[in-house]
């Protein structure tokens, strides 16, 4: 599947754009998810001294695909195209790379 199937399929579940805060809802969404994830790390530090052959990749799965589809649904919401995001991504990350800023903080470097 690529990444304009995904976001058609997502948008198949998704809210209708014009629901009262969705915006918001799509956001707190994804920022909850991603903590869900880190939450799961957490734990795995806590419990289990960060084994992370203990981690389990099902659940990992599972909590990086909520996350996906509120990235998806999010950048549909703002009329962007998720193979666009990503292609975006990419270019970025490899001229940042390419310029060996790569490693580092802050967006404009």
């Amino acid at each position: 599947m690529d990444c304009d199937e995904y976001q058609r399929a997502a948008m198949r579940t998704a809210r209708d754009k014009d629901a009262p805060d969705e915006f918001m809802h799509l956001v707190l969404g994804l920022v909850g998810e991603a903590g869900e994830i880190a939450e799961k790390v957490k734990k795995l530090v806590r419990d289990k001294g960060g084994d992370l052959a203990q981690l389990d990749r099902d659940d990992m799965a599972a909590e990086l695909g909520d996350v996906l589809w509120y990235t998806t649904v999010l950048a549909n919401f703002l009329g962007l195209s998720l193979s666009d995001v990503a292609q975006k991504n990419i270019d970025k990350l490899a001229d940042r790379q390419r310029r060996a800023v790569i490693g580092g903080s802050g967006d404009n470097r």
